[in-house]
């Protein structure tokens, strides 16, 4: 068993910290629904058009630093599988950021699909982002326990999040790839 990076003496810290996740948890969909319906006109010195490019970009590398950071839990590298978790992490941000960014100042694109093509695409856009709506508190407890060096709660609570998050990883590149064709210019 591993040196947990902090101390699981610190009960009320343990209890700070699951206050804020809770408060995050419950703050940032509501946050982002909100910004939807902001609309702010801004002009970009590049085409803002290469945002959701980049954001696919940023859920493909994150769904590789899952994988990764599996396959170094499993051979029980802590450290390298640390490393990669706050790499994924770390992308996740830099995501809901550009996410935020694109969608309060372009709005929406509509499919332009058809048929079967249309129907696969809604399926996995509703259950992406069903998920990443309940992904923030899965990753950000998960984290925690880790963080902790709370291995038990750790390893049960990943159980769930880590499909999850991976999940939303997945299926946000395959969104991007379906809707591309659709983006303005």
């Amino acid at each position: 068993m591993s040196t947990p990076i902090v101390d699981d003496t610190g009960a009320k810290s343990h209890k700070n910290l699951n206050i804020i996740i809770t408060v995050i948890s419950v703050v940032l969909p509501l946050v982002v629904a909100l910004l939807f319906s902001v609309k702010l006109e801004v002009n970009f010195p590049f085409n803002v058009y290469w945002l959701p490019a980049i954001n696919a970009m940023l859920n493909g590398g994150t769904a590789i630093l899952l994988v990764l950071a599996l396959v170094a839990a499993k051979q029980h590298k802590i450290k390298l599988h640390s490393q990669m978790i706050y790499a994924a992490m770390g992308f996740s941000l830099v995501f809901l950021l550009i996410y935020v960014l694109y969608h309060v100042t372009t709005g929406h694109t509509k499919f332009g699909g058809e048929g079967t093509e249309k129907i696969i695409y809604l399926l996995l856009l509703f259950s992406h982002i069903a998920l990443a709506a309940i992904q923030a508190p899965l990753v950000l407890f998960a984290f925690l326990y880790g963080y902790t060096g709370q291995v038990d709660r750790h390893k049960r609570l990943v159980k769930f999040s880590y499909p999850v998050w991976l999940y939303v990883s997945v299926t946000g590149v395959i969104c991007y790839y379906m809707i591309a064709p659709y983006y303005p210019a």
